[in-house]
């Protein structure tokens, strides 16, 4: 064994020893590239309380002649703030407010900054830095850097690594004027047209184009190079060519919401505006297939307000808002996304391309039409910063830090849009149908009318062979799409309960086998197969009764049940009528099953103390007798039944809205129809106040 080291010993002390050349390496690796350093500079002006920050950019198609001057009017920097906090890196001096809760004198604010290091985007800039400051009332200082002859120098400590401090009478800041001013030159890259018109993009969100503090303005102007900047949209130009219009908040388990759709112009008579109150919705988390409830209350995150501006990128549509389409879509293309504003500054680099930070671009491919991709949306989160203290920044400011807190408040979010796409792919399919864009779904519709038309003019005899033999193709290809979609409404989530069931096998038999157990598995196993295989066979047409496809139902579907802690009652067994039905057996249980399959759903996200499903039959209801399931979840809102069943409509986060089109289409094919009772139009069970949905059929 070795000896102990004596640490009283000064040989055997060892000091870290920093060379100058790590400023530049921090400088490179932290600071991502020159919008985000001239931001950094900002926020140093928003925490020194500043009213206005100015940003020039001259020459800055030449190193050598280019120049990057940011100027505010803040409270400047004494000697003391100067030499121990601005020239120490990674100071504490933010992160100490902070963590006393400490706001500027003059406007209150919470620093942005924390970690000490936002001086050093500076050096992304240029080589050699003249910054000028001057509290109120004082002189100013002059402070010179020339990074060349830093990063050679052999340790920060040396004397050719030292910078002069100069003070002098007031020139930059005369009178009773106060602030700081930042002068960049050698600059280490020339700028492009490009690289400035994304520049100029950048510095116009620094604020919030939403709810900015009144308090503070960022202005940026390129006097050589202005017609770089011409044409540039602005944000009032996008806005108004947005179909939909969000604004609300949410906090806690619940969010709330204002919906306006403004119809395009020459659509007037076709289309009428609409507005809409979303309140008290419950917010959700999903994992993997399942969704639970989501309560922010047990983070630090506060009451997060929101706006959305969402666009339709039809072609057809972009047309009828604008003149200039390929405008807007590089506009939506470079700025669009949802952002996040903390005290009305922006927190980099959510919204920015190529962060898809709430999987917006993901989620559109599973369900283009229904789903929201981030250059579809202009839109702003806006946090407290006193009541966020769980959202940290990284230390590289993108981003904040990617804990439980962060999670849940991502999934709040994208709870919060699934609800208000619900809103807009109503507004959407009209808009759509108005432009000549429709789904197709209306195609018989169509060809009704077009037979019409053709009778009218005396033309319909010599064409109808022919329309019928096309009115037959489609019949066919219809019922084809129909049979090959009915399985996949619930194959998914059948398949993951055998595969769990398989697993819990497989782990029983490797311990102590017990007979008993082994053989309750392998039976569970098979119930758990058996609806897919029944899925997949042959759809035919047959003779069946309600008390039959309960049955089935019920069987596919009590493992699930049971899992949730969900008790089901059938009222076919409290006396309720059975009667005879027609159509494909395997098709009408298939969508049993996916209703209580929603109801599962909303039960979970409800989460009441009992969790119930009815599943009866009824003769009530005028057609024709009907199979009803009904729950205590929280029911079906104020949707219209032509937006229920309208593809891709859904309020479920991670549906992609087929379901009940599928349903819809099931019972229309069976000579039948799916059926939305009001309250009162069916006999149900005390406690059963939620959704409410019938497959109602024929009498045979």
């Amino acid at each position: 064994m070795s000896e102990p080291i004596n640490q009283n010993t000064p040989a055997n002390k060892l000091h870290f020893q920093v060379k100058p050349r790590l400023l530049a390496v921090l400088g490179e690796q932290l600071i991502r590239d020159a919008s985000l350093a001239v931001f950094e500079l900002v926020k140093n002006a928003y925490d020194a309380d500043a009213t206005n920050c100015r940003v020039l950019l001259e020459h800055i198609e030449s190193k050598e002649s280019g120049l990057i001057t940011v100027e505010d009017d803040g409270c400047g920097m004494n000697e003391n703030v100067l030499r121990n906090a601005w020239m120490t890196i990674a100071t504490d001096f933010r992160a100490d407010q902070k963590l006393h809760k400490k706001r500027t004198l003059v406007f209150n604010r919470f620093p942005l900054g924390e970690k000490g290091l936002g001086r050093l985007s500076i050096h992304k800039l240029g080589r050699f830095i003249r910054l000028i400051t001057r509290v109120q009332g004082g002189k100013e200082l002059v402070v010179e850097f020339n990074w060349d002859t830093l990063e050679t120098s052999d340790n920060l400590n040396a004397k050719d690594a030292g910078v002069i401090l100069q003070e002098r009478e007031p020139k930059t800041f005369p009178g009773k004027k106060h602030g700081t001013r930042l002068e960049v030159s050698r600059l280490r890259d020339t700028w492009t047209r490009g690289e400035l018109r994304r520049l100029h993009r950048g510095v116009n969100s620094l604020c919030s184009p939403f709810k900015g503090p009144e308090d503070f303005k960022v202005t940026l102007s390129a006097p050589n190079n202005e017609d770089w900047l011409e044409g540039l949209l602005t944000p009032e130009d996008v806005y108004r060519c947005a179909l939909y219009n969000v604004t609300g908040y949410f906090e806690g388990e619940a969010g709330y919401f204002d919906y306006r759709f403004t119809p395009p112009l020459g659509t007037e008579k076709q289309l009428t505006s609409r507005n809409e109150k979303v309140a008290g919705f419950k917010l959700e988390r999903k994992e993997g297939r399942k969704s639970y409830p989501l309560d922010l209350s047990k983070h630090k995150i506060g009451r997060v307000e929101f706006e959305f501006w969402l666009f339709d990128r039809d072609s057809g549509v972009l047309k009828a808002v604008t003149d200039d389409v390929n405008g807007l879509k590089d506009y939506l293309n470079e700025n669009g996304g949802i952002r996040v504003y903390r005290d009305g500054i922006r927190v980099y680099d959510f919204g920015e391309p190529g962060n898809d930070w709430l999987n917006l671009d993901l989620r559109r491919v599973n369900t283009p039409t229904a789903r929201t991709s981030n250059n579809q949306i202009l839109g702003v989160l806006r946090l407290d910063a006193m009541a966020s203290g769980d959202l940290r920044e990284k230390s590289n400011r993108e981003g904040f830090i990617e804990n439980n807190q962060f999670e849940d408040f991502r999934s709040a979010v994208v709870s919060v849009l699934t609800q208000v796409e619900a809103e807009k792919i109503k507004d959407q399919k009209r808009v759509r149908e108005v432009l000549g864009k429709g789904t197709g779904q209306k195609v018989f519709l169509k060809l009704s009318e077009l037979r019409d038309t053709l009778a009218s003019k005396g033309m319909l005899a010599e064409v109808e062979p022919r329309l019928k033999e096309v009115e037959k193709e489609l019949e066919i290809y219809r019922d084809q799409l129909l049979h090959a979609a009915v399985p996949g409404l619930n194959l998914g989530i059948m398949l993951h309960g055998a595969e769990k069931t398989l697993e819990e096998l497989r782990q029983a038999v490797k311990k102590d086998p017990d007979i008993s157990r082994i053989r309750e598995l392998v039976d569970r196993l098979y119930r758990a197969m058996r609806p897919v295989t029944n899925l997949l066979k042959n759809p035919g047409v047959q003779k069946t009764s309600a008390s039959v496809l309960v049955k089935e139902a019920i069987f596919s579907t009590e493992l699930r049940l049971k899992r949730h802690g969900i008790r089901l009652v059938n009222g076919m067994e409290l006396g309720c009528p059975d009667f005879k039905a027609e159509g494909s057996k395997q098709m009408l249980i298939a969508s049993i099953v996916n209703l209580i399959d929603n109801s599962i759903h909303w039960l979970e996200i409800k989460n009441p103390t009992q969790k119930l499903i009815y599943l009866t039959t009824t003769n009530d209801l005028d057609g024709g007798p009907a199979i009803v399931v009904a729950d205590n979840g929280p029911g079906l809102g104020n949707d219209d039944p032509e937006d229920l069943i309208a593809p891709f409509f859904s309020r479920r986060n991670g549906g992609m809205g087929l379901g009940l089109y599928i349903v819809n289409e099931v019972m229309r094919v069976n000579q039948g129809r799916l059926v939305f009772p009001n309250p009162g139009d069916i006999d149900l069970p005390a406690g059963i106040d939620g959704a409410v949905v019938a497959l109602q059929f024929l009498e045979v």
